[in-house]
């Protein structure tokens, strides 16, 4: 079954709207919903005091229904009776202003008081609702990532400093706190990165952001625990918010959850946009679990948020958009929410049945959705095939990029992998998103965007892949600085000069509205598609060390030198953009260099990918995204319309099918 649905707050409504919405799921085959997220004031109106009997009704009238429950815990949103009885326990801005009650994540999650009332109010749920029948999965919390400089969180960062360095001797090596008198005699002088004078200190703002990554999973940990003591067979999860979002180091955390999820909110209204953001961030949540289905958590039916405005997807979105995300992966598609709020801060967030009712255009997608879904259950459980190609994500490196005082505030490691990432999904390449230090043996083509930090052992990774005879592909801003971010000496990218065969010696940031044009061949076929080569955001003084030119600046002072380059090592091929190239110049050679690694992929703005069981059998997902016909080969029955399909789909401009694939 895919699991389809989305948060459900029966609490905001009265009993004559929870028995239509009884109506309405049924009426647009939802199987699934999430319930209590935001509940903890009336789950627990005063300490150690609680309620339950809405929970009650609402948990046996969803199973009444047909309707699978994922049951949270309540713990993103104190109530107010918390926010009085512990005050320090609210979070603190780094200029040292403490926040007040009237909002959601109003918590340090470092405060004692808060991690108590965390347990309990889990415990009581774990004990009260672990044996209903409707209870499908554990729920901790909603979107861990809300960080706090306070003195708890002070004294949490500085056991967890001596639990990694040991001793303050390291300490001060990995910060480099000789630069500007910062060297720590005693522990009581480390602080979290305040608001301060002038520049922080890169590493220990660094090492900040790693400390609330792991201090957030300890709590996840804790509620998650509490929970399999009453459910031991009841999996747990918590949502991550998107990449975008990069509070905690999902690396880690995929991990502990016992199936990844992921919400996730367009924020273009553009429907290419929209299927390259939606593969992007599908192969970074099947990436996050290694391979396993994930779930889309949230997800808006119909709006979009573009600089602040709200916009509405085309009809018919909503569908190609949810089955775009269970083509790479996601055993559901559940949104946040069922029913639009009267009511409060999200009065004005899509739902499902919106505040026009079910007599809407956004109903009655919904129902369509859920007929459709309801089509492809035999799906749910399988796993994505792997790709041809691996695009590295780090959260560290993402991290470290926003640090102030470096080359280019606009240069944002996501942005870059996006974009490579983007360029091989309108090739017809599929990708995974992988950690550095993975295991690359099984890719033909391995993408590194913009990963700033890079370890020796994470270099030495991508270098024996190289040696091996694997093709590789690194941006401008990889492999600058050490996992303590302390700059490689001897020329950029330091650990991978040999492996490019460049060294570059300058950094020369654009601004984000200029652009550099380039001239030269990329081997097989010219720079120029209908115009010069242009890169943008960043460009560079190198110089090549055994490295093939295969363009060049063509103006302003770096006129005549390098900008792309190819190098062999090993049995290997390694090459190096010291520019971000336009869309068309960067899709142009990826796919040239795909095809060189061998790699086929599927005609442009055509996506293909496959999902496969344990038993053997096999679905293939196709979407057109262009603006005429296209032709897919396949064989076998499409699940949307029950036609056979035999040697060839025919898919019509914005068509989609799902194929059960005659056994292979």
């Amino acid at each position: 079954m895919i699991l389809f649905g989305g948060d459900y707050n029966p609490e905001q409504w009265d009993a004559a709207t929870w028995a239509s919405d009884d109506a309405l799921m049924r009426a647009a085959q939802v199987n699934t919903a999430t319930v209590g997220v935001f509940s903890w004031a009336l789950l627990e109106p005063s300490e150690g005091s609680f309620s339950f009997d809405w929970l009650d009704a609402t948990l046996d009238r969803l199973h009444a229904n047909g309707v699978r429950v994922v049951l949270a815990t309540p713990t993103a949103s104190p109530p107010p009776w918390f926010t009085l009885a512990h005050p320090d326990a609210m979070p603190v801005r780094p200029d040292g202003s403490r926040l007040w009650h009237g909002s959601r994540d109003t918590y340090c999650a470092a405060a004692p008081a808060y991690r108590e009332a965390s347990l309990r109010i889990a415990a009581e749920l774990g004990k009260r609702y672990g044996s209903h029948p409707a209870l499908a999965m554990w729920h901790v919390h909603n979107e861990y990532g809300t960080m706090c400089w306070c003195d708890h969180a002070a004294s949490a960062f500085r056991a967890w400093l001596r639990a990694r360095y040991r001793s303050l001797d390291s300490l001060n090596e990995a910060w480099g706190t000789a630069f500007w008198s910062q060297h720590y005699s005693s522990w009581d002088q480390v602080l979290p990165p305040r608001a301060t004078q002038y520049l922080p200190n890169p590493g220990q703002s660094l090492d900040f952001r790693r400390f609330w990554s792991d201090e957030l999973l300890a709590r996840y940990v804790e509620q998650r625990d509490v929970l399999r003591s009453h459910t031991p067979d009841v999996p747990v999860t918590t949502n991550f918010m998107g990449p975008e979002n990069l509070v905690m180091d999902p690396w880690s955390w995929g991990q502990e959850v016992d199936a990844v999820s992921v919400d996730h909110y367009l924020s273009s209204v553009s429907p290419l946009a929209g299927a390259a953001d939606i593969a992007f961030v599908s192969d970074w949540a099947r990436g996050v679990g290694l391979g396993r289905p994930w779930l889309l958590m949230e997800q808006a039916p119909s709006t979009v948020i573009a600089d602040g405005v709200l916009s509405h997807r085309s009809p018919g979105r909503m569908l190609a958009d949810s089955l775009g995300y269970v083509a790479r992966g996601s055993d559901s598609a559940l949104f946040f929410q069922w029913r639009a709020s009267r009511a409060g801060a999200e009065m004005y967030h899509p739902a499902l049945v919106p505040h026009a009712g079910a007599d809407s255009r956004i109903f009655a997608e919904t129902v369509a959705l859920g007929a459709t879904l309801s089509r492809l259950g035999e799906v749910a459980g399988s796993v994505s095939v792997p790709s041809s190609a691996a695009v590295l994500v780090d959260a560290a490196s993402h991290w470290a990029l926003q640090t102030r005082g470096l080359p280019s505030p606009h240069v944002r490691h996501l942005d870059v992998a996006r974009a490579l990432h983007g360029a091989l999904w309108r090739s017809g390449i599929g990708c995974d998103v992988v950690a550095p230090g993975a295991d690359l043996s099984a890719y033909p083509l391995v993408v590194v965007p913009a990963v700033y930090l890079l370890s020796s052992s994470a270099a030495s990774c991508l270098r024996s892949y190289v040696a091996g005879g694997g093709q590789l592909v690194v941006t401008f801003c990889s492999g600058i600085a050490d996992e303590q971010h302390r700059i490689w000496l001897d020329g950029y990218p330091g650990v991978l000069r040999d492996v490019l065969g460049i060294r570059v010696e300058e950094f020369h940031p654009l601004q984000p509205a200029s652009s550099v044009g380039l001239a030269g061949s990329s081997g097989t076929g010219r720079l120029r598609t209908g115009g010069l080569w242009t890169g943008r955001l960043w460009t560079e003084r190198l110089r090549t060390e055994g490295a093939a030119v295969l363009a060049s600046y063509d103006s302003g002072d770096l006129a005549g030198l390098p900008a792309v380059t190819k190098h062999s090592f090993g049995t290997g091929t390694a090459w190096y953009l010291s520019t971000l190239l336009s869309d068309d110049a960067l899709t142009a050679l990826l796919g040239e260099i795909a095809s060189a690694a061998g790699i086929v992929g599927s005609p442009p703005r055509v996506s293909v990918t496959r999902r496969e069981a344990s038993d053997g059998r096999s679905w293939l997902f196709a979407f057109n995204h262009g603006d005429g016909p296209a032709s897919v080969p396949a064989s076998g029955v499409d699940l949307l319309t029950d036609l056979e399909v035999t040697g060839t789909l025919e898919l019509p401009p914005g068509g989609y099918a799902v194929i059960r694939e005659r056994t292979r």
